[in-house]
């Protein structure tokens, strides 16, 4: 009950940070490697997005 409640978390966070970067403005193939990287690293991937990557994204994509 317990981890499907954390992996519930954790696809609706994946899910949350995708969308955040696609609807960014830039290259969209930059964008879909970003995307499917936070999607495949799983918890890793969120916590690098949200801790260190969310501010510099825009100028990632650019």
């Amino acid at each position: 009950m317990l981890s499907t409640i954390i992996w519930l978390i954790g696809l609706i966070l994946a899910i949350k940070a995708a969308l955040e970067i696609w609807n960014l403005n830039g290259d969209t193939f930059k964008k879909v490697v970003f995307v499917v990287l936070v999607l495949i690293c799983s918890w890793v991937g969120l916590a690098v997005y949200y801790l260190f990557a969310r501010n510099k994204m825009a100028q990632w994509v650019k």
